[in-house]
């Protein structure tokens, strides 16, 4: 089953850019070492209505701070694993010196599949509109 590592990471919004340079790198090693996928997104639409618990809640956002949600896709947690190992013993994965965030405040976690909609069988909704239309 697939399975991710997910990040919600606070990062001061005058050092984004830092920020994407150092994940563009680290994106690259993490899919050279066989990762599937490699995301990182920043917040744009984080208070919905009607939700009690927030992304800037959880995270205890400072004013001047933007929300980082970023995962890595596996096949499998023995797959995760396997990457991993090889990502951590990568000289280039060293933390810089001048770290654009604060990694205390990182929150990280390791997740199994519950769902996933890219290996289900996929309906053609053209041709059933089409025969809806016809009835």
């Amino acid at each position: 089953m697939a399975y991710a590592d997910g990040f919600l990471i606070p990062v001061p919004k005058k050092k984004l850019s830092a920020y994407k340079d150092i994940s563009e790198k680290a994106g690259a090693i993490w899919m050279e070492h066989g990762a599937l996928d490699y995301k990182e997104c920043v917040g744009d639409d984080l208070f919905v209505e009607g939700m009690t618990a927030t992304f800037p809640g959880t995270l205890n956002l400072k004013k001047g701070e933007a929300v980082i949600f970023s995962w890595i896709l596996y096949k499998d947690r023995a797959h995760r694993d396997r990457v991993n190992k090889k990502v951590m013993a990568d000289p280039r994965m060293a933390i810089p010196p001048q770290c654009p965030f604060d990694p205390a405040r990182m929150l990280y976690g390791g997740f199994e599949a519950l769902v996933d909609a890219s290996t289900m069988k996929k309906k053609p909704a053209r041709k059933a509109a089409k025969k809806a239309k016809k009835r």
